[in-house]
């Protein structure tokens, strides 16, 4: 036995079991309390772990309905921290995705809470988990959540410069150092690096270049407007030479002409003049005979029906009913802040449901906003 089997069959504890799941660990910025992650990486392989860490989950959960205090924001932060460090790989079935969405909207028409980093920091990761952030930068703008912040200007200038769209980009960046958004020393470093990266770009201007109009070359570079028309021109002139050239070229195609041989026989054979011949196709009337049935009056003809009984006053049965998709019916709002965890029904989803609302969430980051606070 190698001593790798050997050690793995002793089930040995090293303080170093996270390198055996390392490949499944999502990074933090803020780093990891190794204690804690080997911790959290023996639930994949003990179900008495993975049981106490959802017991762990609900317990912070329950936490954040019974608190009093003067900060309703921190004890959603110590879950959200608890749930990063105890779920490692992420993914649905932490629940992570629920948490921020239900943290941010409990406090979205706060006055208190808009202009605090913690909150806005919660939103800037809560976008990281969506498949398209922008609506997100959006709602924040639309509400001035976070804008004297320059995190909030940086984090919208790179998505949007992800996407192509330098120009919004840089208007976000000078948008951010005009308002004088703190750090303002960061925000004008990250506009710095922002230009240094725009000047290694290819030489075109965003409405210049736009790749679902313009073609594209066989190695993968887009061209520009101008010399997209060029080389569209020389490839139309170089189709055309070469038409001509085809047509000067070409030989007339030589059409058989049977002879009347008799191939079986090998001897000509002499055209038949019977009756049925088609030196001549006939009159109008001759080729339309099978066309000679008069029409006849319909209305003297009556389809036989079976009696229906006839019911007074149109009843709906009571035994059809119209189906809801789940996931587009629709759910009460909440809008007052003492209330704002009455939605939190984290700790009664098994992880089916969790996985199936994280998905929805990905793709409709606000399906749970009132209609009133998105962006128009």
């Amino acid at each position: 036995m190698d001593p790798e089997t050997e050690f793995l069959s002793s089930k040995r504890q090293t303080g170093n079991e996270w390198e055996l799941f390392k490949e499944n660990v999502r990074p933090l910025k803020r780093g990891r309390n190794v204690d804690l992650l080997n911790h959290a990486l023996k639930a994949h392989t003990n179900d008495q772990l993975k049981k106490s860490l959802l017991e762990n989950r609900r317990r912070l959960i329950e936490a954040i309905d019974e608190y009093q205090g003067d900060d309703p924001l921190q004890p959603w932060l110590d879950c959200i921290k608890w749930v990063q460090e105890a779920f490692p790989p992420g993914g649905d079935f932490s629940g992570l995705v629920l948490i921020y969405e239900q943290c941010v909207r409990a406090f979205w028409h706060s006055d208190r809470y808009k202009d605090d980093l913690r909150y806005l920091k919660v939103w800037l990761e809560y976008a990281e988990h969506c498949s398209d952030a922008e609506v997100i930068y959006s709602f924040l703008d639309a509400n001035d959540i976070g804008k004297t912040h320059s995190a909030y200007y940086i984090a919208y200038a790179l998505h949007m410069e992800s996407k192509s769209k330098m120009k919004a980009a840089n208007d976000i960046l000078n948008l951010g150092i005009s308002s004088n958004a703190q750090p303002i020393e960061k925000l004008r470093d990250a506009y710095k690096k922002f230009l240094a990266r725009s000047m290694r770009r290819p030489n075109a201007t965003e409405e210049e270049l736009k790749e679902d109009d313009l073609p594209v070359r066989s190695f993968g570079t887009v061209l520009a407007r101008g010399e997209s028309q060029r080389q569209a021109i020389k490839t139309f002139e170089l189709g055309r030479n070469k038409l001509k050239q085809d047509q000067v070229h070409r030989t007339p195609l030589s059409i058989y002409n049977d002879t009347n041989m008799d191939v079986m026989r090998g001897h000509h054979s002499k055209p038949s003049t019977g009756s049925n011949s088609w030196h001549t196709l006939g009159g109008r009337a001759e080729r339309n005979k099978e066309n000679n049935a008069m029409p006849a009056k319909w209305t003297s003809h009556k389809i036989p029906q079976r009696p229906v009984p006839r019911i007074v006053g149109a009843v709906a049965s009571s035994q059809i009913e119209v189906f809801v998709d789940e996931e587009c019916e629709e759910k009460p709002k909440v809008h007052d802040e003492k209330d704002r965890t009455s939605s939190l029904q984290l700790r009664e989803l098994d992880g089916r449901n969790i996985k199936k609302e994280t998905e929805l969430l990905r793709e409709n980051p606000l399906r749970n906003f009132p209609s009133n606070s998105l962006p128009r």
